[in-house]
């Protein structure tokens, strides 16, 4: 069946929206009026993407939709935790977008967003206050041909949380990249500020293991148990989600383990460093205290001394310094302490 896409006149207020009706018909740009109808009627399969930074998209949440008001009061915070939450008519589920900051000169500043997702038994309604690229690649999907929205609202929640999950692995990639330009720089040239740079890392990595692994749990969740808004069929796919975070979570754990061994190697070269320091210092306080002996006994002043009134004992004395001097170098490279 050829798809036929409506598209009614667009008020700049409304979200986007794609709807699928039971005979094929693809709607775009749907009014309020329109969502709240297709949700009271059950049937085709809606999507609306919903910008939270605009607060008349965001008002259609509780006006059109009826969220619970806490469920509401979520999307319009950015710390809000990843969760997985179930009401009467759909599951809320949260979870943490994670990129490079691009405005920073720091290679390690992350940028973190949430994305909110409403799935209900015919619509699928996502939040986000920043551009979501996951969203944006699967909009034009839809635009394209909306055989994903035939499969459920379902596979397409499916079909963002795959694409943001994705998102992860060129960022893991990237910090994993810095980890070894870290390892080399180490061993080329000893540099007491890399020290920070590795701080900043293990920051980095610690921040995306803290987003990640409760987004494990959530997936785990939607991949095995029983749900009566996501078909057995469907959750095969959201397997294969929960085995990418997996990989990912151990990635990071092996960016974790490569930072933890690159800060032990700093320590060791920083101890091996003082303790290189502290044998030049202690030869030379083993070369120069013979020479205060020597100076101290031939400074005293008694009258009676062994050539002091002889016209070379000035001689006398430092040629005494410097075989003593030679003596105690031989006797340490003789050791092999030098």
């Amino acid at each position: 069946m050829t798809e036929t896409v409506v598209q009614p006149q667009i008020s700049k207020h409304w979200p986007a929206s794609i709807y699928r009706r039971p005979d094929g018909v693809v709607e775009q740009a749907l009014s309020p009026a329109r969502m709240r109808g297709i949700v009271q009627s059950g049937e085709g399969e809606l999507w609306v993407d919903i910008n939270s930074m605009d607060m008349h998209q965001h008002a259609l949440l509780e006006k059109v939709f009826e969220f619970h008001p806490l469920a509401v009061e979520d999307t319009l915070s950015p710390r809000t935790r990843v969760k997985l939450e179930e009401y009467d008519r759909y599951v809320f589920v949260v979870m943490a977008g994670i990129r490079l900051e691009s405005t920073t000169p720091d290679p390690y500043d992350l940028e973190t967003f949430n994305l909110y997702y409403f799935l209900g038994k015919n619509f699928l309604v996502t939040v986000h206050a920043v551009t979501a690229l996951g969203c944006e690649a699967v909009r034009e999907r839809l635009q394209r041909s909306a055989d994903l929205l035939a499969r459920g609202a379902e596979a397409t929640m499916h079909a963002i949380i795959d694409q943001a999950v994705d998102a992860y692995f060129p960022l893991v990639e990237q910090i994993n990249a810095h980890v070894d330009r870290l390892e080399e720089r180490l061993f080329e040239e000893f540099d007491e500020g890399l020290i920070h740079e590795i701080f900043k890392a293990k920051r980095a990595a610690f921040a995306l293991r803290r987003h990640i692994g409760p987004l494990r749990e959530v997936l785990n969740i939607l991949t095995n148990r029983p749900s009566s808004y996501i078909r057995p069929e469907t959750q095969l796919y959201y397997r294969d989600v929960y085995d990418h975070t997996i990989r990912i979570m151990e990635s990071v754990d092996t960016t974790r383990d490569l930072l933890a061994g690159v800060l032990e190697t700093y320590l060791s070269q920083t101890s091996n460093r003082m303790n290189r320091v502290m044998k030049q210092l202690s030869i030379v306080a083993t070369v120069a205290l013979p020479l205060i002996v020597l100076g101290g006994i031939f400074g005293m002043n008694f009258s009676r001394m062994p050539l002091v009134h002889d016209p070379l004992g000035f001689w006398a004395a430092l040629a005494a310094m410097v075989v003593v001097s030679a003596g105690i170098m031989w006797w340490l490279h003789h050791r092999r302490w030098l």
